[in-house]
């Protein structure tokens, strides 16, 4: 009978994480082809994620999975966490595209952003600020089209502050979603 009453006082709470990095101010197009950048973001924490349409490998499992982080986030009450999925294959993956891909998943446009522009901008961006992989694009042998590139999701602070990249699996998304929690607490 002691340790269930002591128990919520013995639970260990880990720090916030650490900062690991400083974005660049940075300034892409949205699925509404519309501007949108790290001036859009201030002051929210958001977590980053990486993904191209025409993925027919992880990207359709972590979309899934973000779309219940989403709705976990949304279920919580946890506001101030925003989700932005960067385009790997800007090429190929308009506005107008990202749109279709976000509205036949029934996504949130007021919380989850997916963005796109000019492939040299987008992988600068994804290797140089978030840095994260982000490989050429290549047609296989049965026509379907694949990019290298990474399921990690990047948490980032309401300053534009790496607070640390985690996995997009079941373990992966329970710990971002805990860890935004405690970056928006701060």
């Amino acid at each position: 009978m002691l340790i269930p009453a002591l128990r919520p006082l013995l639970r260990f709470e880990p720090d916030p994480p650490p900062v690991s990095g400083q974005l660049p101010e940075w300034r892409l197009v949205d699925q509404n082809e519309e501007a949108f950048g790290s001036a859009d973001l201030a002051g929210d924490v958001y977590v980053a994620s990486f993904l191209f349409t025409r993925c027919l490998d992880v990207c359709p499992r972590m979309t899934a999975s973000l779309r219940q982080l989403a709705l976990r986030y949304r279920e919580e009450g946890v506001r101030g966490v925003r989700l932005v999925s960067f385009s790997v294959d800007p090429a190929y993956d308009t506005p107008e595209r990202l749109r279709d891909y976000a509205r036949s998943r029934g996504f949130d446009d007021e919380r989850w952003r997916f963005i796109t522009g000019n492939e040299q901008e987008v992988r600068s961006l994804v290797e140089d600020g978030f840095e994260q992989p982000m490989g050429e694009s290549l047609i296989l042998w049965d026509g379907a089209v694949d990019v290298a590139h990474t399921t990690r999701l990047v948490l980032v602070d309401q300053g534009g502050r790496i607070r640390g990249d985690y996995g997009s699996d079941r373990l992966g998304l329970d710990e971002v979603f805990h860890r935004a929690r405690q970056v928006l607490a701060e």
